[in-house]
Parts: C-alpha cells; structure tokens; sequence
C-alpha cells in the first residue's frame, strides 16, 4: 500500500514532460478576467425563471435563458463563489419522470462562455436520446475545479469543489427533476479534477470518467506539472493548495486515496500519443495536436497508467481503454464519451 512518504518520493519522467509542456503553454496566453457576472435581468421564452430571493448564505437560481428548448444557461448565485456562476444544462426528451445528473467538467483552457465537450465534443448531440440531465461547467479555467485556499489575484475566487459538491446538486434535483443518482466526468485537467471530486464526494458520484488525466498531484513532479497549469493562466499555484509541503496537496492525491474510489463505476481512456486517425492534414490543428498534443499524452498515458495498476491493486474494478495512437485532442474525447457510457450509465440505471 502507497504511503504518503512514497507517494510523494515517486517520479516519472512522463510526469516530467507535463510539467514541461504546461509550462511552455504559457507564451501568448491572456489573463482571464475574475470579474462577476452579471445579476440584472431575465430572458424571455418558455424556460426563463424569475431570479429567486434567497438569504445571501444560500444558493439559489439567479435566472435561466434557453440556448434551445433543452439546452440551458443556468445562472446560480453562489455564496461560496462569492458571485453568479453560470452552468449549462441539457435536458432529455422525456421528462415526466426524476433522472439522473451527469456533471462534465472541461480542461484546463475552460471558456468563460462555453464548455468544450458541446462545442467540440458534440455532448449535446450524443446526449439527445439520453435520459439524463446534463450539467456542464462554464469556465474555471486551470482551476482544477477544486476549493482554493486563497482568492487569486488574476483567477479570482474558486471554490468550485463546493459548488458542485455542495451548492448545485440541489438545486439542478429541485429545478430539472433530478432523482439523486449522480456521476461526473472530466478531460484533461478536468479529469483529475472528476476523480478528486469522486474521491472526495464518497456518497455523491456512483460513477467517474477520467479521459487523458495525470493523478498524483502529491508527488513533488504531480504538483509541478499542476503548477505549471495554473501558471499558464498567470495564476499563483500557492493560492490553490499552499507551499510545497503543504498536506491539501496530499488531500487531493487520487493515487493516495484511491481506496476511497472502492463501490463507484470507473471508467478511464488515453491515447498513446502517437499519430491515430484524426492526426491528419484535414485537421487543421494537426501541428499542434502532434508536436504539443502526441507528448503530452504520452505522458498523461504513463499517468493512467499507473491509476490504473493502482486501482488493480487494491481490487477496484476499472474499465481502461488504452488506445494504441491518438494525440491530446478533442476528436478522441468525442468518441470516448460514447465508449464510457455504458460503464457510466449502469449504476445510474439509465438504458
């Protein structure tokens, strides 16, 4: 059994390239505004709510404005946010019944407008004849969707973990219907980030999905690669988890608390970096997705790999889908999405 004295001493040089490649995203990167978003006003349309008063230590739905019929923008008040969140939610045709929540969470280049797995990863075309709600964050870009232990200067308040653990779900069961059966997934950054969450949340996810993430930000190379993330966005990685030695850092070790994943549905998927089928000249982001994108996937392989074993050795079942190619893109996630749904669906009770 992994010790936190181990844990911390373990070092890869795949984990060696993350950090690198992160910290080389840095160049051209714009800070992002903390600013909070907008209180005033409603949409007009069938979905649009009137903003509820709540007391200010209370979460509630400020407004609603449709995308389409069943795609959503729901714009939550969060007192631990200390502003308006807004997420996205789809809906399933069928709603003369409670359903389930699948929560997705984005990576680390989150929109302050969007979540990539609609716009690039066609999750409301794939979720169309699911019967689920869908919730999608909108921005926390680098965050890793955690509870920081400051506010930053440049990335503003994030405590996201509360907010989706905490703030939301009762809310989205209230408001869309939910029954109470849960799951999260993630890519990338946001992979970790839903298996922290699921790890962390023992009794809210029956089910976690982690697409090409890296899980041991307890080792002195897990939190540089981490680091190195909140870097890009100009943050300051000691406002998340601390100094170095800080034990939050070990608090949020998937890898050390993996036992803590014992009972729930996991599914996992990575590529091994190398050219596959979406690498090539018809995509216009094939430089990047081989030069930038083969060897970070490489690395986050060697990353789920070892989560994998991990999991394997403590006797919690994992579906793994190693792909021999694919690249740290987009259009493999698409397709993951569809590969992961039947491990994710079972204990939701969804067909």
């Amino acid at each position: 059994m992994l010790s936190r004295r181990g844990v911390r001493r373990w070092v890869s040089s795949a984990m060696v390239g993350v950090a690198l490649l992160s910290g080389a995203s840095a160049v051209g990167v714009s800070s992002v505004s903390a600013a909070p978003l907008p209180n005033t006003g409603s949409s007009d349309g069938p979905a649009a709510a009137e903003p509820t008063t709540t007391p200010a230590t209370q979460a509630s739905i400020d407004r609603i404005e449709p995308i389409t019929d069943r795609w959503l923008r729901v714009f939550v008040r969060s007192p631990a946010m200390s502003r308006v969140v807004e997420v996205q939610v789809l809906l399933p045709r069928e709603r003369n019944h409670p359903r389930p929540t699948v929560y997705m969470l984005d990576g680390r280049s989150a929109s302050p407008t969007s979540n990539n797995w609609t716009e690039q990863g066609h999750a409301d075309e794939f979720f169309e004849d699911k019967a689920v709600n869908v919730v999608l964050t909108v921005g926390g870009p680098a965050s890793f969707y955690t509870d920081w232990q400051q506010a930053d200067p440049v990335l503003g308040t994030n405590m996201w973990e509360t907010f989706l653990a905490k703030e939301l779900p009762p809310l989205i069961d209230t408001e869309f219907d939910g029954n109470g059966r849960n799951a999260v997934m993630g890519v990338s950054m946001g992979a970790e980030a839903a298996m922290m969450l699921a790890f962390r949340q023992p009794k809210l996810y029956m089910a976690v999905a982690a697409h090409s993430g890296c899980f041991s930000m307890g080792t002195d190379i897990g939190q540089a690669q981490v680091r190195a993330v909140v870097a890009t966005y100009r943050g300051e990685p000691d406002n998340m988890f601390g100094r170095q030695n800080d034990p939050a850092w070990l608090d949020h070790d998937v890898l050390l608390n993996a036992d803590a994943l014992r009972g729930k549905a996991i599914y996992l998927s990575v590529g091994s970096g190398l050219p596959g089928k979406y690498d090539t000249p018809s995509n216009p982001d094939m430089t990047s997705t081989i030069g930038f994108g083969g060897p970070l996937e490489a690395a986050t392989n060697a990353c789920t790999l070892r989560l994998a074993e991990r999991l394997g050795t403590l006797g919690i079942p994992v579906t793994s889908h190693f792909r021999l190619t694919g690249t740290h893109s987009w259009p493999y996630w698409r397709d993951e999405l569809a590969k992961s749904w039947p491990t994710v669906s079972r204990p939701l009770g969804v067909a």
